[in-house]
């Protein structure tokens, strides 16, 4: 998918990445709510941080209450969205807003630690519910 670039054209690159991704999280269903996550606003434009020379990618969102039950649910399908569609070299963290949810912290270390992602994985009923916010929708 992305390939070595000339110097050149290291900015336009730069611009290409973040709008791919983008582009890859903006459709993503809110699992309570029948909108998407840009348009609940609980994702953003500027929430999107890449360096790809560090193959990194952050995510920051933004829970539409304080309190949301589905924070972590969210997080998961942004997780699994970019490790579904970037190159494994990425290593991505996805973050609460600074100030956001009442339990950041936690939610936090949840979303950035690998085994319990992948024991989050291992549940079917929370992959049918991740795999349906992410499922494509046709207007």
């Amino acid at each position: 998918m992305f390939q070595a670039v000339p110097e050149g054209n290291k900015h336009l690159f730069r611009v290409l990445i973040f709008l791919t991704i983008l582009n890859h999280i903006r459709d993503i269903k809110d699992p309570e709510h029948p909108y998407s996550l840009e348009e609940l606003k609980v994702i953003t434009e500027d929430a999107i941080e890449v360096d790809d020379k560090l193959s990194y990618v952050r995510v920051t969102f933004t829970p539409t209450v304080e309190h949301c039950s589905m924070a972590t649910v969210i997080g998961l399908c942004l997780r699994v969205k970019l490790m579904r569609s970037l190159p494994q070299r990425y290593k991505v963290d996805i973050k609460v807003a600074p100030g956001t949810h009442a339990t950041e912290a936690a939610v936090n270390k949840q979303l950035n630690d690998k085994e319990r992602v992948a024991a989050a994985l291992e549940n079917p009923n929370l992959v049918d519910m991740v795999d349906e916010c992410l499922a494509p929708t046709y207007a």
